[in-house]
């Protein structure tokens, strides 16, 4: 089968396989056809990543306005990380939502949101890429208010309204560069006339910094970033993993497809938006860092440490860089693996322990230790601790600021990131002391009513924690990154 119908396939394939997700309501039926869709999933997008990317149109309004699906390297990478770790948090869920009454709304959605996420991904335009960016928007909403609190429906409230506004922003800057722009189809280092490009630089690099504003709300970017500490923490973690783990990361790739594959580095580099965007960066890692300090619950601590580290992702992007944009990449796919790990861990320590309550924590690895020991190895990724993969990409980070060329902005950044990481451990670190070591004082008789969790929870933990420590061993994904960078750094 040629690849591009292959791409229409892995769009459509989860949005069509959520209508019978919604109306069958036996568990173990919804089980069946969600694995067996989701499985699938995996295999045509590795069959996409395996053969030559072709391109199909489906919709064609102008010379503008057409929307069309490709697979270039990035847009497979991004395609196959979202495919395998969506598998993996749907087996997860299965378990957590098992007495959920409404569990096929969510798990339909979930799917619908799948097949949007692919639409992003294997968008061959931005007129595509937006379209898709906006119906995962609205996929994902029931997601979040999934549990149909006041604060769950407060915190879809606020999502929606910063996501509209962000998109608007982006759309904004869009009708700005079909001014300046050659074409608005994704070339690697960009579609702008270089002529009409000088001479019309300023009004570029004003709609580019709209836009970034505009998808950075997404990504959770200063000062769009006050969606995700009540977002995360309303939604289930099972949709909080995927909210922080992939989804965030649309807005990312949203950026380095306005940043490298239409208006071009070169364009935007030591300009006033690199240095504003890389300062509003620097500022949320280290905002992000510090307020995750002072929560007391587990899931609004996860939600600002996810403002903090996709901003990692930012920095790299921002700073224009080989070995910067190396970085940025790693983190996406190992902060996508340590997140969903933390969440799902989170997941099944408030199924166990009712509450989320960092206090309560004390002594649950001695009851959960595959539970904990996932906890900790996603931790100590995120705190950059080798052998785990999170150190690999902040080392990255930090040289490609040193080649940056930005002189002190990114002295700065490096100063942040290594900051934020002793923050990081600050707030990761006691809870996994305090899990195994509860103090001589610990009644470990009260806890002797633990139920172990089951293997479907279990399996995409162990998954989860082993992919976090093979992949800071043996960093595989660096050539695959690197050739990307070389086409777009020339």
């Amino acid at each position: 089968m040629q690849a591009d119908f292959l791409l229409l396939i892995a769009m459509l394939l989860p949005i069509l396989g959520s209508i019978p997700v919604f109306i069958v309501k036996k568990q173990g039926f919804r089980k069946a056809i969600m694995v067996l869709v989701l499985a699938i999933q995996v295999i045509v997008v590795a069959g996409i990543a395996l053969t030559q990317h072709g391109s199909i149109t489906f919709l064609t309004i102008n010379d503008w306005l057409t929307f069309k699906l490709t697979a270039d390297t990035l847009g497979k990478l991004f395609a196959c990380l979202v495919a395998a770790g969506w598998l993996l948090v749907a087996i997860f869920a299965f378990d957590y939502f098992a007495k959920d009454e409404r569990a096929h709304q969510f798990f339909g959605f979930f799917m619908i949101t799948l097949g949007t996420i692919m639409g992003v991904c294997y968008s061959a335009n931005l007129p595509t890429l937006y379209l898709f960016f906006e119906m995962m928007t609205f996929a994902t909403l029931p997601i979040v208010v999934h549990y149909r609190t006041k604060k769950a429906l407060n915190a879809g409230l606020k999502y929606l309204a910063y996501s509209i506004f962000g998109a608007g922003m982006a759309l904004w800057g869009m009708f700005m560069l079909t001014q300046n722009a050659v074409s608005l189809d994704f070339t690697a280092g960009g579609t702008l006339d270089p002529v009409f490009a000088a001479q019309n630089r300023s009004e570029i690099i004003l709609a580019y910094f709209i836009m970034m504003v505009g998808f950075g709300a997404k990504a959770g970017m200063f000062p769009m970033h006050s969606w995700i500490p009540d977002t995360y923490p309303a939604a289930p973690p099972p949709g909080s993993a995927v909210l922080s783990g992939m989804v965030s990361k649309m807005g990312v790739l949203a950026i380095i497809r306005v940043t490298y594959y239409i208006v071009g580095y070169t364009t935007v580099q030591y300009s006033w938006a690199q240095t504003v965007l890389s300062i509003m960066v620097m500022i949320t890692i280290f905002m992000g860092s510090m307020l995750a300090l002072k929560e007391k619950t587990l899931m609004r601590r996860l939600a600002y440490s996810s403002v903090s580290q996709v901003s990692y992702v930012l920095f790299g992007v921002f700073m224009m860089s080989p070995e910067a944009f190396l970085g940025a990449i790693l983190q996406v796919i190992y902060h996508m693996l340590a997140k969903n790990g933390l969440f799902l861990s989170t997941g099944a320590l408030m199924q166990k322990k009712g509450t989320d309550e960092i206090e309560q924590m004390r002594g649950v690895g001695i009851r959960l230790p595959w539970v904990m020991w996932t906890f900790t190895l996603c931790s100590l990724s995120m705190i950059g601790i080798p052998p785990v993969c999170g150190f690999v990409s902040k080392w990255y980070l930090e040289e490609g600021a040193l080649h940056s060329g930005t002189g002190a902005l990114g002295v700065v950044g490096i100063v942040v990131v290594m900051v934020s990481a002793l923050l990081t451990a600050c707030y990761l670190l006691p809870i996994v002391s305090r899990s195994f070591f509860p103090g001589e004082h610990f009644d470990r008789k009260a806890n002797l009513n633990f139920s172990k969790t089951s293997w479907y929870m279990t399996i995409p933990l162990i998954i989860l924690a082993a992919a976090v420590l093979a992949f800071g061993i043996q960093p595989v994904f660096n050539g695959l990154i690197e050739s990307i960078a070389e086409a777009l750094f020339v």
